[in-house]
């Protein structure tokens, strides 16, 4: 199984990418493509392939930065949507209103992203016994005040509707020339892959790191900012996509390990199809109108959190 669960990844990831971009409200086939007519082609490359792109690209990379979160922090719970980092990335995007006037400073908001991840990485390392539970508690309660007071701050300035709007993941309205900013995913898993080795060591703490000769901090950071900026570049982009890094590499580590190096490509593969699969639902649950796909993977990311806290629980007796 484990042999051919790679290649069934790549098979289904490839045949429903191509459905995907004939399933819209536009009746676009490949008769039409094949006729030649410009229209279907000017639809086919300004708006179905840019949303595929976008598709692949925040699956994979959010699914990777949950990866990296939970080598860093030595839990399988831990993930951008449980640690914080999402909701220091909303934090940042309403400054960016209040202070500069428009929610377009990226690297104010990749710097909040940043900050509030070394916060809770900084909380969980000073609790001596990290229960697989409590640590993403800890997360889930830190990204409830970082968001309390974002929402604070745009009622204050009467900016709420901007913040609602920007954190509701929807792909309908990517178009060629907005998602480019998602290819940052592929120096993202390069990096993550390049220093796989040193991320883990880092996870086992800081005298483990230190007495294998690796440069503990300067490590910290770099998987700090690995998932900073890639949660951050999703969450402007598309919006937020949640439980995506958390049930995941989970799903990949329950059949292949927790090899950190071997795991990356695999979550890559398995994200993308996660997050296209709903998005192709959610065009077909009430075609011709369209479900934003936060919604779809709240209800499955959400039932599998419940269900990996449960399995916790059971084997923490």
């Amino acid at each position: 199984m484990k042999i051919w669960l790679p290649i069934a990844l790549v098979v289904s990831l490839f045949t429903l990418s191509l459905s995907s971009l004939f399933v819209g409200v536009a009746n676009l086939t490949l008769v039409s493509l094949m006729n030649g007519n410009s229209e279907y082609w000017e639809l086919l490359f300004l708006s179905r392939v840019p949303r595929l792109f976008a598709i692949l690209l925040a699956g994979s990379g959010l699914s990777i930065a949950g990866l990296i979160m939970q080598q860093i922090s030595q839990n399988r719970f831990a993930a951008p949507s449980t640690s914080g980092t999402i909701e220091c990335a909303m934090l940042g995007y309403v400054l960016s209103l209040v202070i500069f006037g428009d929610g377009n400073n990226i690297w104010f908001i990749f710097a909040s992203a940043m900050l509030g991840t070394l916060i809770f990485v900084q909380f969980i390392q000073r609790i001596q016994f990290k229960n697989v539970i409590f640590v993403p508690l800890i997360g889930i309660i830190f990204g409830n005040v970082v968001q309390s007071a974002a929402s604070f701050i745009a009622y204050k300035y009467d900016a709420i509707q901007s913040m609602s709007g920007w954190g509701v993941a929807n792909f309908a309205n990517i178009l060629q020339g907005d998602f480019e900013l998602l290819y940052i995913a592929m120096p993202v898993a390069l990096c993550g892959y390049l220093y796989a080795t040193r991320i883990s060591a880092v996870g086992m703490g800081k005298d483990f790191a230190t007495n294998l000769g690796l440069n503990y901090q300067q490590v910290l950071i770099l998987g700090v900012i690995l998932v900073s900026v890639m949660s951050a570049s999703v969450v402007m982009i598309v919006g937020e996509l949640p439980f995506l890094g958390l049930i995941v590499p989970n799903l990949i580590s329950h059949y292949f390990g927790d090899n950190l190096r071997k795991n990356i490509p695999l979550t890559a593969l398995l994200g993308a199809l996660v997050v296209l699969v709903c998005d192709v639902a959610s065009r077909l649950i009430i075609f011709p109108y369209e479900i934003p796909i936060s919604m779809i993977i709240s209800i499955v990311g959400g039932s599998i959190f419940i269900l990996l806290i449960l399995r916790g629980q059971k084997h923490a007796r």
